[in-house]
């Protein structure tokens, strides 16, 4: 409910649009206040003579008072004129600053992004997207809220981000996604552990000491549906929280981990064995996911086709 004051200043004179001057009338009043001829006002304007005499009578209607006496050779300010002029420049400036303000929003010159992602998106993908981004947009602020998988749709839902950079594992109510890079989940190890380039099939993992996240983390949901569609009973050697900590430990040679193909792009380590897993093949999509019913800010949406631009999975 609006308190007395608001309700008295909305309905008041001050926000009556009847009474207020138009940007219009205020720029031909500061044209024919300096140059003191309406001629060189209209030309500066490029308006007719007419029609500049047209606003300032409208001008002088509207605030009541008379703003340049008139002789048949020159026009001569009043003190009426010596006063508004001030608030008319000040009125023009605000405008000019608001447009200037809204204009580099609009352009992504200038703002703030604020982006949830997994601990593991935020250190594979998004250092690459982020120094892209602000290559072309080095005014716009852009923040990183790494979270846990189950705090990723959370965050967005709750309005914390503007929007995430991951992949739902499930369906959320009230959150959609653009899809902008397939996935598809393998085997990853050094020589020792693991031989061959070919697809490997769930049930050759049987015999392998598997690395894979916690139940409740990410893609852990997806493993366990494929190994029981594969009739196959995985030899958990390591559970860990985080696929960056599984791919480490890979690298160490203490087992295969199962990641999504995508994050060893991203990767630091060398002569690692790295094979699709198949029968069931488990695809996967990273995609921007945002809150529905609520419009992306224009530091965003460049943001989101930048992702789609050099992410983008081939066709």
């Amino acid at each position: 409910m609006l308190s007395d004051g608001v309700s008295a200043a909305i309905h008041g004179r001050t926000l009556s649009l009847k009474n207020a001057p138009s940007v219009r009338q205020l720029r031909a009043f500061v044209a024919v206040y300096y140059m003191g001829n309406l001629s060189a006002a209209a030309a500066a304007l490029s308006l007719t003579q007419p029609a500049v005499t047209v606003l300032i009578r409208e001008l002088e209607e509207k605030l009541g008072v008379r703003l340049f006496d008139r002789t048949t050779r020159a026009l001569r300010r009043t003190e009426a004129a010596a006063e508004a002029i001030v608030f008319a420049e000040n009125a023009l400036a605000e405008l000019d600053a608001l447009s200037s303000s809204m204009s580099e929003l609009a352009d992504a010159r200038r703002g703030r992004i604020r982006i949830a992602a997994t601990s593991t998106v935020a250190q594979t993908l998004l250092p690459k997207g982020i120094r892209r981004f602000r290559d072309d947009h080095p005014a716009v602020r852009v923040t990183v809220d790494d979270c846990a998988p189950g705090e990723f749709a959370e965050r967005i839902l709750g309005e914390r981000v503007d929007f995430g950079v991951g992949t739902l594992e499930n369906a959320v109510p009230g959150l959609e996604e653009r899809r902008f890079l397939d996935d598809y989940l393998c085997a990853v190890a050094t020589s020792d552990c693991l031989d061959g380039e070919k697809p490997l099939a769930w049930k050759q993992l049987a015999a392998c000491p598997v690395i894979m996240v916690k139940p409740g983390y990410g893609i852990r949901q997806s493993i366990d549906r494929a190994a029981q569609e594969a009739e196959v009973e995985l030899q958990v050697a390591f559970e860990v929280s985080l696929l960056t900590t599984a791919l480490a430990m890979a690298a160490s040679g203490l087992g295969v981990a199962l990641l999504p193909n995508s994050m060893l792009a991203h990767a630091q380590y060398a002569d690692l064995v790295v094979r699709r897993l198949v029968r069931p093949t488990v695809q996967r999509s990273t995609a921007v996911v945002f809150k529905q019913d609520r419009s992306l800010s224009p530091s965003a949406h460049a943001f989101a086709e930048l992702l789609a631009s050099a992410f983008a999975s081939p066709t």
